[in-house]
């Protein structure tokens, strides 16, 4: 067995033990650097210790930073009253607005589980409180999350712009950006509408039922349906509820009005900082983790309170994880482990192809594993695929940018584990199933559609 295969054998390992413990891949990751790298590739300490992706570094503290602080004062909230208060009785801009919420907070440099974590009980309480499918919901705030992620502020935008910039398409980061958006509204509007139906049909059966007598809980009859879809006290065929302190009661259809957050000084200089921090990065190209350093540092400066809660609650956990990987990806390139993988890609003798089995591999990953995780490991490979002169580099990136991130529903990630969490305990078997059939569809179907779309059309 080859030295590179050992190498490849072990970052496998750490993915795996990542996956099923509650031990961080990317710790594991980073000490394996040092083990591999010293023991069988002969490389110094300091050799590998200059793998570490210092600027990557910068990058993430800086963004999750800012993202820590928007959260922690508030404009988050100011944000969801103002999304409620645009919606007012208009029911189908109820998941627009969620979407683009969650679109935005992740343009603005947040995980996408952050996002998620933040929109969805904002979103899944309005669902409720609108009558729409709580699973329908859920599924476009994630679409909204990913259609975020790929801005050039974004760790899964900067890992992906990274790409780019190996295969020479330095100006891309724009194209990258609309066309994952785009890609992902549409998938979000084909959600709603198909799982909208498909509620809907399978309510009108359960109020068949119910008005037979032939479905009652606890001895006492569900909540009357709105819309088409259950009440909260129903038989469960919504299939993912909304925190109870902000649902419907049992037996009533009376919306209530969104609780007012005020628009503080504070607020609107955060607002003012997140666009500032856009134009920094897009048009003056300023680097993003400097861009988001500064407007973080002086919103600190104008409210020192919110330094110690933002730093304590930043995704230490991610990006230990995004770093270890890369660092122990940089020293399996160090070693020529990578050189090996990609003339392997090479013998394929059709870029075309591997592009379109990169995408399925990325795929069946990021279902499993850390998506962050997956395109730093994959990032180095890609380049050569994208560099063959009869594809565009923007095309063969947005195909893997896309199938890596559309399975992050799967109930195995975490994302579609923060949409699981919400589900009523005689739901859960019912939510697990939809999430983990509407990922293995995705799985199934993404990967062929946007290499087509991307690769095969030479959109970019």
């Amino acid at each position: 067995m080859s030295l590179s295969i050992i190498a490849f054998l072990v970052l496998v390992a750490a993915f795996a033990i990542g996956s099923f413990t509650k031990i961080n891949a990317g710790l594991l990751a980073t000490v394996a650097a040092f083990g591999v790298g010293t023991l069988l590739a002969g490389m110094s300490i300091k050799d590998v210790i200059g793998q570490f992706p210092a600027g990557l570094f910068f990058i993430l503290v800086g963004a999750t930073l800012l993202f820590a602080i928007v959260r922690i004062n508030g404009t988050i909230d100011l944000l969801a009253y103002w999304a409620e208060r645009l919606a007012g009785d208009r029911k189908i801009l109820v998941p627009v607005l969620m979407f683009l919420l969650t679109a935005a907070l992740a343009s603005a440099g947040a995980f996408t589980p952050a996002a998620i974590a933040i929109v969805a009980p904002v979103g899944l309480a309005l669902g409720m409180r609108f009558g729409i499918s709580t699973l329908a919901m859920g599924l476009v705030i994630v679409q909204g999350a990913n259609a975020g992620a790929f801005s050039p502020v974004n760790p899964f935008g900067v890992l992906a712009n990274k790409m780019l910039e190996d295969a020479g398409a330095t100006d891309g980061s724009f194209k990258l950006y609309a066309y994952c958006f785009i890609f992902n509204a549409v998938l979000a509007a084909i959600a709603y509408v198909l799982v909208q139906a498909i509620m809907k049909r399978r309510a009108a059966k359960e109020q068949e039922r119910l008005q037979a007598g032939e479905a009652q809980h606890d001895g006492g009859a569900a909540a009357p349906a709105v819309n088409g879809v259950p009440g909260p006290s129903g038989s469960g065929t919504a299939v993912l509820t909304a925190p109870a302190q902000t649902s419907v009661a049992a037996g009533s259809t009376t919306r209530t009005g969104p609780e007012k957050v005020a628009a503080t000084p504070m607020r609107i200089l955060t607002l003012v900082g997140i666009a500032a921090l856009l134009v920094l990065t897009t048009v003056l190209g300023i680097d993003v983790g400097v861009a988001s350093l500064i407007i973080a540092t002086v919103l600190i400066v104008l409210d020192s309170g919110v330094q110690k809660p933002a730093v304590e609650s930043m995704p230490w956990s991610a990006i230990i994880l995004v770093t270890g990987i890369v660092t122990y990806v940089g020293m399996l390139e160090e070693m020529g482990a990578l050189k090996e993988l990609q003339e392997g890609i090479a013998g394929l003798g059709n870029s075309s192809l591997a592009a379109l089995i990169t995408s399925y591999v990325v795929a069946i990953v990021s279902a499993f594993a850390s998506t962050t995780g997956t395109l730093g490991v994959i990032s180095p490979v890609v380049a050569p695929i994208a560099m063959d002169p009869l594809l565009t580099p923007i095309g063969v990136v947005t195909a893997i940018a896309i199938s890596s991130s559309v399975v992050d529903v799967s109930p195995m990630s975490t994302s579609g584990a923060l949409l699981m969490a919400s589900a009523q305990p005689k739901d859960e078997r019912m939510f697990f199933r939809a999430l983990l059939l509407w990922a293995i569809a995705m799985i199934a179907v993404v990967p062929l559609l946007v290499w087509f779309v991307f690769v095969q059309l030479g959109l970019g």
